[in-house]
């Protein structure tokens, strides 16, 4: 009769739900104490919140970040000694070397957060450049991913433009910041007295081709004055074929074109570090940022949850450690 008692389906059932009842009370009783303690500490919570939303937009204000992005160019083959340069901007930038940045110019440099530089990746301008390039992308790509090796740092400072990456903290201006930065980029006795003889060189290349436009000229005047208006044709005809006038032509407008690439070539070349443009005070969009203003009270709030059931735990525990002893 005992193991039938015992082993009655009846009785475990009740049991099963007399368990799930017990589970359903507990519930509510953890509800009604969440409750209770929110009611009971209603003001509390409140300023908490209110503390958060002011200190998370007063951060907001205070501690904004923006990006700067310059597009810069390097010349005289001078990409390794920029990328030196900036390492050793960031490095002060690290150490907090506020005196170092003052000195080349930067007005406000406890506001300069880090400075980087990465290529402008534009793999068919470098394919372009020396056919050879094609052929040795290919050969490394046999033995990698081709885009991993398109930015590694070798391949990379191929490119013809460069961008640079500030952060600081704040707006800021390109007459107070950008420009002393370039200025300091660009101080070097080496590429200094190269970009006076590169000058030199266009300028010499440039006066050469208008010297020879102005001889083709002359002769075009001249045939011009003299036979522009001549009444027998087939000494025309003669004449212009003896001087080739078409190809004069030719070579006149090719000088020019040529002339035209010579300019730009030295507009583009007046700085070792020529600046091709620049985005300013890009509001930064990191993982908190815009959020301090929803996180911070809800920090607060649950700091003081867990404060306020660590010292009724504590309570508790030393009432219990108090009766023990008695």
């Amino acid at each position: 009769m005992g193991a039938q008692k015992e082993n009655n389906p009846e009785i475990d059932l009740l049991t099963v739900f007399s368990r799930i009842g017990d589970f359903f009370e507990w519930i509510n009783t953890l509800l009604f104490r969440i409750i209770h303690f929110f009611v009971k500490n209603a003001i509390i919570i409140a300023v908490l919140v209110v503390i958060g939303l002011v200190t998370g937009f007063f951060l907001e204000k205070v501690s904004s970040r923006f990006e700067q992005k310059i597009l810069i160019g390097p010349n005289f083959k001078s990409t390794d000694y920029l990328y030196s340069k900036i390492d050793f901007l960031a490095s002060k930038i690290a150490l907090r070397d506020t005196l170092f940045l003052k000195s080349i110019g930067i007005e406000k440099p406890s506001g300069m957060i880090s400075i980087s530089i990465e290529p402008v990746v534009d793999v068919y301008n470098l394919m372009n450049k020396d056919g050879k390039n094609m052929e040795l992308l290919q050969l490394m790509a046999q033995n990698g991913d081709l885009k991993s090796i398109v930015k590694e740092t070798t391949t990379s400072k191929n490119y013809t433009l460069h961008t640079i990456i500030l952060n600081t903290v704040g707006v800021i201006s390109s007459e107070n910041t950008i420009e002393p930065l370039l200025k300091y980029l660009n101080t070097s006795t080496y590429y200094e007295a190269y970009k006076k003889i590169n000058f030199q060189n266009i300028q010499n290349k440039i006066k050469s081709k208008e010297a020879t436009i102005l001889q083709i000229d002359g002769i075009l005047n001249q045939f011009s004055g003299a036979y522009g208006n001549h009444p027998n044709n087939e000494k025309l005809v003669y004449y212009n074929q003896n001087l080739n006038i078409d190809a004069i032509i030719r070579t006149k407008d090719s000088l020019s074109a040529q002339i035209g690439t010579l300019k730009i070539e030295q507009y583009n070349t007046d700085k070792a570090i020529k600046e091709k443009g620049m985005v300013l005070n890009i509001k930064g969009n990191k993982t908190f940022k815009g959020k301090l203003v929803f996180i911070l009270p809800l920090v607060f709030v649950i700091l003081f949850i867990f404060f306020s059931f660590f010292i009724s735990f504590y309570k508790k525990q030393s009432l219990k450690a108090n009766a023990n002893l008695e």
